[in-house]
């Protein structure tokens, strides 16, 4: 003998251009929350990436080289090339949006240590539970 149970909860859920709001019986508006990435961060691990890899198939012989093609200060493709040495985790969560107030690109240009146990620490990643 099976016995079901419905439940009815009086919600409302409004259509806004771009994003649902649930309005419960209170008037009480919710909306989802999303997560973002920082486009700017992203894109700077975007071009980390890419000065790498051409690094790596010998298209520049050095930073140099490279920031005089690119037209780019050598000092910041440097900073910015580091983020090439980030620990994949962290990579992972500034692509899904999820690294915290403490990954930030001015922070990461400062500077990060080498070591990705170091920088789980630094970027207080392991305090989040991830």
């Amino acid at each position: 003998m099976s016995a079901s149970i419905t439940v009815r909860v009086p919600l409302s859920v409004r259509r806004r251009p771009g994003r649902k709001t649930i309005v419960t019986p209170d008037g009480q508006a919710y909306a989802p929350t999303r997560v973002r990435s920082d486009p700017a961060l992203v894109k700077a691990l975007a071009r980390a990436f890419r000065w790498q890899r051409m690094l790596d198939e010998g298209r520049y012989t050095s930073i140099t080289e490279m920031a005089r093609a690119e037209r780019i200060e050598r000092g910041y493709l440097g900073r910015v090339l580091r983020l090439a040495l980030l620990a994949p985790d962290l990579v992972e969560a500034v692509l899904n949006g999820t690294q915290g107030v403490d990954l930030s690109l001015p922070r990461l240009l400062d500077g990060v240590p080498l070591v990705w146990g170091e920088q789980r620490r630094v970027a207080a990643f392991e305090r989040r539970g991830a």
